[in-house]
């Protein structure tokens, strides 16, 4: 095999729902020579391995030798400890979102990969999603901002706030719409179904006089994923389950005064914006191999710590009950 055929070896750590999605977008891929798999429980790791014909590994550490990329999959508390070893070994990572819920410890990785020459991804899989691409060509210059993320309540995330579990997305790509600094930051919370934040509203005030609301909960028992934009000439609704745009213009208003009453009349516009779907997990795990072969990142060290800190800020307010 000629170099510029060569494939590349890679694995993945921690094998639950998450990563199972990434051994299987690997195993697809033919970039890529998937090698093995690591878990904690070997029942499962080894059920994975043998579906797919790999290698299990009891001890990530001894795959790391075998990979040059990895997925990190593991619970959240974890990730720092799995990703610190990985990169020491001269391993480029995804790790899932949130890279850490330590803000010091995403630091520290992010500089150790830049010191190893190391690329460090950070799961945030919205990104890669059709629909929400296509918000930075429509919208320009928002004047509010409202995000809904909710759904029934998942065991397996029972230790990880819904800030960082769900509404972190919706952070994610906002900030990267209105690109403004945070004047103000208000947060009410609640607990119902476990020891952490279940249910999180959030209220921002952005220093080009932006507003954003973003409601997250996972003790809602309807999955709701939207978010909607005004703008000074137009109206964005975005439904990321069936990754549709509807885009509402107003297009002339009148009013007619009698004796009687006063009548006004609005027509609006409506465009329907039909986005090409595709697997985001899969653009996401082809542009991390694209940028360990040399390609540019599209999200930025900065853009991706920018995230997580006003994400820990909101859970600081969470559990201190003050606004900032």
């Amino acid at each position: 095999m000629t170099e510029q055929n060569k494939k590349t070896r890679v694995g993945v750590i921690g094998v639950g729902r998450m990563g199972q999605f990434h051994v299987n977008v690997y195993s697809e891929m033919p970039e890529v020579e998937l090698v093995g798999v690591s878990d904690t429980n070997s029942v499962r790791g080894k059920a994975v391995a043998e579906k797919y014909k790999i290698e299990y590994f009891p001890d990530f550490r001894q795959m790391l030798k075998k990979v040059e990329v990895a997925s990190v999959a593991v619970p959240t508390k974890f990730h720092f400890e799995v990703a610190r070893e990985a990169l020491l070994a001269g391993v480029h990572l995804l790790v899932e979102k949130p890279v850490s819920d330590n803000f010091e410890h995403a630091r520290e990785l992010f500089a150790l990969a830049e010191k190893k020459g190391l690329v460090l991804h950070v799961g945030h899989i919205e990104r890669f999603n059709g629909a929400v691409q296509e918000l930075q060509k429509i919208v320009s210059d928002p004047i509010l901002i409202q995000c809904f993320r909710m759904g029934p309540f998942d065991p397996r995330v029972a230790e990880d706030s819904v800030v960082l579990d769900l509404m972190i997305h919706d952070i994610d790509i906002v900030l990267n719409l209105v690109n403004s600094e945070i004047d103000t930051l208000a947060v009410i919370s609640a607990s119902p179904v476990s020891k952490v934040e279940d249910v999180v509203n959030v209220q921002v005030k952005f220093k080009n006089g932006c507003l954003a609301t973003f409601t997250a909960s996972r003790a809602t028992q309807n999955k709701l994923r939207n978010m909607s934009i005004s703008c000074l000439k137009h109206y964005v609704f975005l439904n990321f389950s069936d990754q549709e745009i509807h885009v509402h213009r107003m297009a002339s208003s009148a009013h007619e005064l009698s004796k009687q009453q006063l009548k006004y009349k609005e027509e609006l516009t409506t465009e329907k914006i039909f986005v090409h779907r595709d697997n985001p997990l899969k653009l996401e795990l082809r542009h991390l191999i694209d940028c360990v072969n040399g390609a540019e990142r599209m999200v930025s060290v900065e853009g991706e710590l920018k995230s997580l800190r006003l994400a820990l800020d909101i859970l600081d307010l969470c559990r201190s009950g003050k606004s900032r």
